[in-house]
Formats: C-alpha cells, structure tokens, sequence
C-alpha cells in the first residue's frame, strides 16, 4: 500500500467519522469505477471542517455551504489530475456552477468546490471527469443537504 493511498484512506475515514457523529448531515464518501480509474466523490459540511483548514485552502465555512471533495485514481490507488467541472440544481431549477480548484496534498490530488445550499434542500449533482484517457467520467447523484446547528 503506497503512501498516497494511505493518505487518501485516513481522509476518508475521517470524513466517515464525521458522518457517525452528525448523522443525516453528510453521505459518507462514494466511487465508480470508469475503465482504469475511479473517481472519488463526497459533499460535506464545511462546519464539520477544521477552522484553521479551512482557512488553509480558503474554504468559507458557514451552514448553508458543503465541500464537494472529487479525486480521481487508478487502479494502483495513485492518484491522477484530471479537469473537473460541474453544476448542481435545487427541485427548483436553481442552478450553480460548481467551481473546482486543484489542492495538491503531499501525493494526494483533490478537486474541491463550494455548494450553496437551503436548509433540507434537495441538489441534484452533475460532475464531468476528463480523464487522462480522453474520456469523460459523469457522475450523476442526488443528496439532500442540512444546515449545521
């Protein structure tokens, strides 16, 4: 097991325990495989951040706002760069533009985007992936989001 995968695992482990202390507030991390990679993807609560963290990458934290956290891999568990972009839409028809910036970790390479958000409002998510192959990976969920209290 190489260090990078290592690193990644213990983020999403830690994002994980976030979840089963603040049941209903965020999904725990989720992934589909596209060929020879797979893509990575959890919305979480920028109040479950660390201030200083935050911070750190300039994330805004407030309860009305979640962190969309996208990394890609290969089969190896190496992580790849890769263009990112995508939008989210409220039951409404309300859109935003998810604006992905690159952080490099150490190995780790994460796609990190701000998502506005409604108290138990429902998003639909749609993420675009190019991967290194040429192809685009789609990603297509949807998540109710929560305020923190």
């Amino acid at each position: 097991m190489n260090l990078t995968y290592t690193k990644m695992m213990l983020f999403l482990l830690a994002a994980l325990m976030v979840q089963l202390f603040l049941p209903a507030t965020a999904e725990a991390e989720q992934k589909q495989v596209f060929g020879d990679y797979e893509v990575h993807y959890i919305i979480l609560p920028t109040m479950t951040l660390n201030a200083d963290i935050a911070a750190k990458y300039g994330l805004p934290r407030g309860r009305n706002r979640s962190l969309v956290n996208i990394s890609v891999l290969n089969l190896v568990g190496n992580p790849i760069s890769a263009q990112v972009s995508g939008r989210s839409e409220n039951l409404l028809g309300q859109s935003q533009v998810l604006n992905f910036s690159e952080v490099k970790e150490g190995d780790a390479i994460y796609y990190l985007a701000l998502l506005r958000h409604a108290n138990e409002e429902f998003h639909r998510v749609a993420i675009d992936v190019s991967l290194p192959n040429g192809t685009i990976a789609e990603l297509r969920f949807q998540q109710q989001m929560f305020w923190e209290e």
